[in-house]
């Protein structure tokens, strides 16, 4: 994996070997070239960390500098000149030209070498996440196209943590940092120094490893995230297996505690050429991992179906109605169909289980009964343990103003009667495109 990666630029033939053998003593990869023209190539396709060039090239050295500079502008690497000269003139316009080190030959193998490393260390510090201490999202995806580029056999990982807001929203930050660098710890110790790890947003992360390596990560990481999840919330959240988040727009809103999803793609199955692809391919794989409630993984796998053979899912805007008032179940079902939802609804809770299986809404909104029988509540409960109808999303309206007896019984939200007709459709557009993510 060319983690580190230096780029010689030098027409010589015995001080390049020289220099490439003690920089790569030091454990960074070298790439070198006596040509200009593959210099720019190597510096586009790889984006070195720091660029050695020599004034033994055809062009001055302070002008092949000030072209370095410009053309490596958005990677921003580290640059040295090597030069025989010790004139304090050549120093000072090779350094205004944007060199940020300036090497009098003959130097020093010592004296090379920690200068190289001083040179990357600083160039990594600049670029490393202050809670994990992991690479930051534009190191990640210099390493990923570096990876993609150098065409051996590889494997990508996208890992995320679902409902990671959600948690930092009711914890606090400082919680949220604790669980970051928790996991960060968890990856790195299933990881080897072959492999890469990178961060890409809060609660995403990269892997870059070998593919017989990947699914093996990822099934340790999804057993090893759930044994100590529950370590992250209080006792009586943990026990209830979600929390419920606050504030005017998400109060009363039911969210599952944090699980990891990852998805898994590789060069063998698929000949990526762009970024672009392989993190559409990661975050695609992600996201199908992510349609379970609990932590779960997904392999991209060799393709062994015709063309054109994947059926897109289409989006779902069904909403069913169970209310027994008729006046309202009447108004809810002509607001939904007005604002384009296909409606069905019903009156009686003993025919709603037929009604969905044979409509297959996206989204119920569901009256939980009267106080003394709850049928509704009953209802909520049987639909949340069936697994061909637990992935519907349920808003369960209640005139009994207990949010933890609703939520409990699985509903997505709880909506305390009387309602305002604009603020439940407000929650129905959200739960829907929840159920079509």
């Amino acid at each position: 994996m060319l983690s580190k990666l230096v780029l010689i630029l030098d027409k010589r033939k015995e001080l390049p070997a020289k220099y490439k053998k003690l920089i790569e003593s030091c454990g960074v990869n070298v790439l070198s070239t006596s040509n200009f023209e593959t210099g720019l190539e190597v510096l586009t396709e790889y984006e070195p960390d720091m660029i050695l060039v020599s004034d033994s090239m055809d062009i001055p050295l302070a002008e092949i500098v000030k072209k370095l500079r410009m053309l490596s502008y958005p990677s921003r690497p580290c640059i040295a000149a090597l030069s025989k000269s010790s004139e304090l003139q050549d120093k000072l316009d090779v350094l205004d030209a944007g060199a940020d080190d300036f090497l009098s030959e003959p130097i020093d193998s010592d004296e090379f070498k920690a200068r190289i490393n001083a040179h990357l260390r600083r160039h990594f510090e600049n670029m490393i996440s202050e809670i994990t201490q992991l690479p930051d999202t534009k190191f990640s995806l210099k390493i990923l196209k570096r990876t993609i580029n150098e065409g051996k056999n590889w494997a990508g990982m996208l890992i995320k943590i679902n409902e990671f807001e959600s948690y930092k929203e009711i914890y606090g930050d400082l919680a949220a940092d604790k669980m970051l660098q928790t996991y960060t710890a968890i990856i790195n110790s299933s990881l080897d120094e072959s492999d890469f790890l990178g961060e890409l947003t809060d609660g995403e992360f990269l892997i870059l490893t070998k593919p017989l390596k990947a699914e093996h990560i990822a099934s340790f990481l999804v057993y090893a995230f759930d044994a100590i999840v529950d370590k992250f919330y209080s006792e009586e959240d943990a026990k209830s297996g979600y929390i419920i988040l606050h504030g005017d727009d998400d109060a009363g809103k039911r969210v599952n505690l944090v699980c990891t999803s990852i998805g898994v793609v590789s060069s063998e199955f698929q000949n990526y050429t762009s970024i672009n692809a392989v993190l559409s391919g990661l975050f695609a794989a992600c996201k199908l991992a992510g349609i379970n409630s609990k932590s779960s993984y997904v392999v991209e796998r060799a393709k062994i179906s015709a063309d054109d053979a994947i059926v897109n899912k289409e989006y779902n805007n069904k909403i069913v109605i169970i209310e027994p008032d008729e006046a309202l179940n009447y108004l809810l079902k002509t607001t939904g169909e007005m604002q384009g939802y296909e409606v069905a609804y019903a009156q009686e809770y003993d025919t709603a289980i037929n009604l969905i299986k044979t409509f297959e809404p996206a989204l119920i909104v569901l009256d939980a009964g009267d106080a003394d029988t709850m049928k509704g509540l009953e209802l909520c409960r049987k639909l949340k343990k069936d697994d061909s109808l637990n992935n519907i999303k349920i808003i369960l309206s209640t005139i009994v103003h207990d949010k933890k007896l609703a939520l409990n019984a699985g509903a997505d939200l709880y909506l305390p009667k009387p309602y305002e007709l604009l603020g439940i459709f407000s929650w129905i557009e959200s739960l829907v495109k929840e159920f079509n993510k």
